[in-house]
């Protein structure tokens, strides 16, 4: 694709970047067959390549973002399927994060979209604030049908606030028998509040397999909450702030891996290295993070799962989660694992496609959500299964509803095949 910047324009870094990713597209359109709002739509600007050309007309540009390029932009799910089908290499995430970023920046969203957004983005990082507003929305649950679209999916998800989790506070735990590995785990902002038991189930596999495992002081949310809505600054302080707390482990013990149980997270996290390359202070630092940073999954690859001490050969449908198998390209190991620790495995059909959770969309894009939801589950049904198993609390929460069988994470099924406690109990 040509692109016409000036050079004052591509002295901008994020400018910069997206020519280098502009000129990688040559129209082929693979892209359109494997997007899930085009394949629900049929609209090319809901495209990742009807996208592109739009983001590429608001940079060259360089004035504020239309309504058009918003509304199709905000479609976007950045599920990342376009960059797994793209047989040119454009990464599609980078740019449709310098869009969002242009967008937040210099266009003036309705009133009430901006306080949703601002309520979101003030909420869902902060683990005691979410805490407190799911028991708030819980009250209110009952009234969820007669609200209007976004605030109802908020309702939908509002839940009474499981437990508070002793093991998401810092500290070390250390390894059964032989240390193997030191490595970090990020507890994370959303999941410790909805399911606190993906942490636990976490530990109680990496120490049982030999790994020390230390929840860092000051360790918090990824970012990628609010990367993905364009806020730019908030996203790098939370990314500045796992860094020096994961870098003060590495330098002091050291650290094997920074281990991520939520793919979404895992993507952002992998991504340090590039959001923070122009910034001298962290750049290197961050860099030495990302390449650290591994799936639950991984690590479990590489220490190798003990033999299971119950094998149910209960039938689990697999939901790979965008982010890992579009993200970071995680697609084999976990239907692996499971299938060592005695599962029997399915693939979903048209498992390529997103539930229609993707961090924030549910919320923000309530109906495209819940066609692509109804979608999965219609697919998941085909495979008759007992179980429903993903790697992404998102995703999760997706599904749960409709999906007719338990939803559990791959992390809680492998913990109870070697040995933890039955995820399907009252928790």
């Amino acid at each position: 694709m040509q692109t016409d910047f000036t050079l004052a324009q591509l002295a901008d870094p994020h400018v910069a970047a997206s020519n280098d990713i502009l000129r990688k597209c040559v129209h082929c359109g693979f892209c359109t067959a494997t997007c899930p709002t085009y394949v629900l739509l049929g609209d090319e600007l809901d495209s990742p390549r009807g996208r592109i050309y739009l983001m590429k007309e608001m940079f060259e540009s360089g004035g504020p973002a239309t309504p058009q390029v918003v509304k199709h932009v905000d479609r976007c799910l950045s599920c990342l399927s376009c960059m797994t089908t793209c047989p040119s290499g454009v990464h599609y995430m980078h740019l449709v994060d310098h869009g969002r970023k242009h967008i937040e920046e210099t266009y003036r969203r309705p009133l009430g979209e901006k306080l949703l957004r601002g309520l979101l983005i003030h909420l869902l990082p902060y683990p005691a604030r979410f805490r407190l507003a799911m028991a708030l929305g819980s009250l209110f649950r009952p009234l969820a049908g007669i609200m209007p679209g976004r605030l109802k999916g908020f309702l939908r998800m509002a839940q009474a606030p499981a437990r508070t989790s002793p093991m998401d506070r810092p500290q070390v735990f250390p390894a059964e028998g032989q240390r193997r590995m030191r490595v970090a785990l990020l507890t994370g902002c959303v999941q410790r509040v909805i399911e606190p038991g993906i942490n636990e189930a976490t530990v109680r596999l990496l120490i049982r397999h030999g790994c020390e495992v230390v929840v860092a002081r000051g360790a918090g949310c990824c970012g990628s909450l609010v990367h993905h809505m364009g806020r730019e600054e908030d996203a790098l302080r939370a990314a500045r702030t796992n860094i020096a707390a994961w870098t003060a482990e590495l330098e002091g013990e050291g650290l094997d891996a920074v281990v991520i149980n939520a793919s979404g997270c895992g993507t952002t996290v992998k991504d340090y290295g590039f959001m923070l390359r122009t910034d001298s202070a962290w750049a290197e630092k961050a860099a030495r993070i990302a390449g650290l940073a591994k799936d639950v999954t991984e690590v479990m690859g590489e220490l190798g799962l003990m033999p299971p001490v119950r094998v149910t050969g209960r039938r689990v449908a697999y939901h790979s989660a965008c982010s890992m198998q579009h993200g970071q390209g995680i697609r084999a190991l976990p239907k692996e694992l499971l299938s060592a620790a005695g599962f029997t495995v399915s693939d979903v059909p048209e498992g390529h496609l997103c539930c229609g959770s993707a961090g924030t969309y549910n919320l923000m894009q309530p109906d495209l959500a819940d066609r692509l939801r109804d979608r999965k589950l219609a697919n998941i049904a085909k495979t008759a299964p007992e179980i429903v198993a993903t790697g992404n609390i998102g995703c999760m929460v997706q599904l749960a509803a409709g999906a007719g069988v338990p939803v559990r994470h791959t992390v809680e099924l492998l913990d109870w095949a070697t040995g933890g406690p039955d995820p399907f109990l009252p928790r």
